[in-house]
């Protein structure tokens, strides 16, 4: 497990993270999401070891992760922007992780560069984009590593590519007890791979749970009444976070169970009603707004 307790982090005195505290739990997908500059990368850096935190500490299985070899060593990090010794191929690549990784599989990282269609031999910088976001990927989980850190991970990758990497993380967590944690702005990617998810907004935790229970909470409601008062009525009962009206049909997004939903909406007998789960998107969305992240305005 990953325990992230009280990080923060400044940057000539503009904050990052402010007092971050959650926990990353092992044997599932966690996915990292947030608005643009809430920290997440900043985030992936302490975990990693790259960066040290001005206040707080990370705990990797127990052990304190900066300046430890021994934390270190089962965390690999997937940059969002991939460094690659100048000149080099993938494999003197795989030769140099091999050095930093003890558990690091050259017959697994060949056979995978072989399945992907990827030269071992050619020079890196002759690779598109895809290509050298598929070489990281497939060092990451050639590495032996317990926990993949993944920035942006599936972008630039095309359709098939991300599906075969979605199968092969699946597989190294039930084969290999791995742990992926996935930063991206992609809510969508991530909605069917994620089963953990933590949400970031302005350096700091809006909210770290399962993404089952999260969906179970919150609802949009679309409802049309015969009396202005019934909506009145059932806003005044429930925790409401946002509503949006088009003639007579009002859409709610309401936190709750769904039985107690119904229960207080069909109390008030509507002509029409429907209770959605949000998807993971909706979910971010209805959550930032709440904390004033709302652009809809813009073309005003």
């Amino acid at each position: 497990m990953i325990e992230i307790k009280d990080i923060s982090k400044s940057y000539e005195g503009i904050d990052a993270l402010k007092g971050v505290s959650f926990d990353m739990p092992e044997g599932q997908v966690f996915g990292l999401v947030g608005t643009n500059g809430a920290g997440k990368s900043t985030l992936l850096r302490c975990i990693c070891g790259v960066c040290k935190p001005d206040s707080g500490e990370i705990i990797v299985d127990g052990e304190s992760v900066y300046e430890n070899p021994s934390a270190k060593s089962k965390i690999f990090f997937l940059s969002d922007d991939q460094y690659f010794f100048p000149g080099c191929t993938p494999a003197e690549m795989a030769v140099y992780y091999s050095t930093m990784y003890p558990g690091f599989s050259m017959e697994r990282f060949g056979n995978l560069m072989d399945a992907l269609s990827l030269d071992k031999k050619r020079r890196i910088q002759t690779f598109s984009k895809g290509m050298k976001k598929q070489l990281c990927i497939l060092l990451g989980i050639s590495s032996g590593c317990k926990y993949l850190l993944c920035d942006e991970t599936f972008d630039g990758l095309d359709p098939v590519v991300r599906q075969a990497v979605k199968r092969l993380f699946i597989n190294d967590m039930e084969e290999a007890g791995i742990t992926p944690v996935i930063a991206s702005h992609n809510l969508r990617e991530l909605e069917d791979i994620c089963e953990y998810v933590g949400l970031l907004h302005n350096g700091g935790v809006i909210l770290s749970k399962d993404l089952g229970d999260m969906k179970l909470g919150i609802f949009k409601v679309q409802v049309v009444f015969k009396d202005p008062s019934s909506l009145e009525t059932v806003k005044k009962n429930c925790s409401v976070i946002s509503e949006d009206r088009r003639g007579s049909l009002v859409t709610l997004t309401i936190r709750g169970t769904r039985p107690e939903l119904e229960t207080l909406i069909t109390s008030q007998v509507p002509v029409f009603y429907e209770v959605l789960p949000l998807t993971l998107e909706e979910i971010f969305i209805s959550e930032t707004e709440v904390l004033g992240y709302d652009f809809t305005g813009i073309t005003k």
